[in-house]
């Protein structure tokens, strides 16, 4: 999770919590590879991917903790984190979706959202304004697609281990997919107050 505390921050790169972003974001293509293997001929290896999936989400966890901890909050991390997030997310549509184990409407939902997460951060870097921070339910949101998107990965198969992912992977999918709507709809309602107290001081 991206680290957004008032804290001071640091202008390192190799930092721990850095290295972990860092090896986030190599684990990208790895993934989309595994994920796609059976795509174009090769063998099953889904079971990679979801350790790839798993990395990726203790990772996440852990470049936090260990950047509050340490006191290693970098200017760095703080891009790395969410693009690495982002990128993940990306790869994982991109895979399922190709799969066919994620329907292309739910796909095109959670793209559109990013679309205009893109155009509000444009609008705010043109009236001289830093992105908008990650809130608590950004949070909340990649947290439960990066719990569904590995159970819907797990639930491509037969038995009642399938059949059990599938049941708690949609209901991660549908929370995670409400919240980063939640969480888009108030970045553009905070991008609407900075733009208007723009205007009115002019």
């Amino acid at each position: 999770m991206e680290v957004q505390e008032t804290r001071v921050q640091t202008d390192r790169v190799l930092t721990i919590p850095n290295i972990l972003s860092m090896a986030r974001l190599v684990g990208v293509p790895v993934f989309l590879w595994l994920i796609l293997r059976p795509e174009f001929g090769g063998p099953k290896s889904d079971g990679w991917a979801l350790l790839v999936l798993a990395f990726s989400g203790i990772s996440d966890y852990l470049d936090g903790k260990l950047a509050r901890r340490w006191n290693q909050i970098s200017s760095l991390g703080r891009l790395l984190d969410p693009a690495a997030d982002r990128l993940y997310i990306l790869s994982t549509l991109v895979g399922l979706t190709w799969r066919e184990i994620l329907p292309l409407w739910l796909t095109g939902v959670l793209l559109l959202r990013e679309l205009v997460l893109l155009v509000m951060v444009g609008i705010l870097r043109r009236h001289g304004y830093p992105p908008p921070q990650v809130n608590f339910l950004g949070k909340a949101a990649t947290f439960n697609l990066m719990y569904a998107f590995p159970l819907l990965l797990l639930s491509d198969g037969s038995g009642w281990i399938s059949s059990l992912a599938a049941i708690f992977g949609w209901a991660f999918a549908g929370w995670g997919t409400t919240l980063y709507w939640w969480a888009g709809v108030l970045y553009v309602v905070q991008v609407r107050r900075l733009v208007r107290a723009d205007a009115t001081a002019d």
